[in-house]
Formats: structure tokens, sequence, C-alpha cells
């Protein structure tokens, strides 16, 4: 037998949380737009626009300990368009940022919807797995059902 401790009792939960910043550090006021040259044409007025990326990260309320996801978001835009690179900016500002997937995937289409006021939206947030469960959240925008975008903010 060995003096050696087992990993049960050489390793202790230590309830660590790290720090981490609150939503409100996630910086909407770096998305822009671009005025969509198509709109209200045949062809162009039900173009979908697809954005997606698996290099999103956040972390997690509870712990601090970081959290990641493919974030896709697509939408049929009216007179604008979301320019990439201030959406890189936009989520690059989670990064640092505690909040739950649920509250999540809402806040991104409130600030999305809002920049570009499109005619439609879904935001979609595949998580990776954690503990063995995967989650994959989307929140749905219609401007036709639920008004101006401006009135999604609660």
């Amino acid at each position: 037998m060995s003096d050696t401790p087992s990993p049960r009792d050489q390793f202790k939960a230590l309830d660590k949380t790290l720090p981490f910043d609150g939503p409100e550090a996630v910086d909407a006021a770096c998305l822009e737009c671009f005025p969509y040259e198509y709109a209200g044409t045949p062809h162009g007025g039900g173009m979908e626009i697809v954005i997606e990326t698996a290099e999103f990260t956040s972390v997690c309320p509870f712990s601090g300990l970081p959290d990641f996801a493919t974030v896709r978001v697509r939408y049929i835009p009216d007179a604008l368009c979301i320019e990439l690179r201030s959406f890189k900016y936009y989520l690059l500002s989670y990064r640092n940022v505690g909040i739950w997937y649920e509250h999540l995937v809402n806040r991104m289409l409130e600030d999305l919807a809002a920049v570009c006021a499109p005619k439609r939206m879904a935001v979609e947030i595949v998580c990776t797995p954690r503990g063995g469960l995967a989650s994959t959240l989307t929140a749905v925008y219609d401007r036709d059902t639920m008004g101006p975008a401006d009135q999604l903010r609660k």
C-alpha cells in the first residue's frame, strides 16, 4: 500500500469564484450598420443573412469559469445590415461577462435587433457541453407580430 493520498483526499472543492463583470459591461454601442442597397427590391427584400462563429466566450455567473458557444444570427434585413467587424467587437465584449445563457440569447437579440431593425431575426446559442449536458437556445424577433425592435428591451 502506498502513502500517496487518493485524489478524493488530495483535492478539495474550494468554492472558488473567479472575478467577472456584469452584463452592463456588454458593449452594444460598438455595433454599426451600413445601408442595404437592395431593400425593397423583389430579389433583395427577402434575402437572409446568416452570421456564425464558434469563437464565442462568456463566463458562468456562478463560478466565473469560461463558457464557450457557437453563436448563429439569422436575419432578414430591412434598410440596414450589421457590419461584421463591429459585431466581432460586440461579441468580444462578453468575454469576461458573467451571464446565464438564457439571458445571453435574449440580450443579444435585443441589442442586434435594436441596431439594425430587421424584418425578422433569430439568435441561436449552441453551448459547449458542461458536465455532459448540451444546451441550444434560440430567441426570435418578427417585426410583423412583435412591433418595432426598439420595443423589445425589458
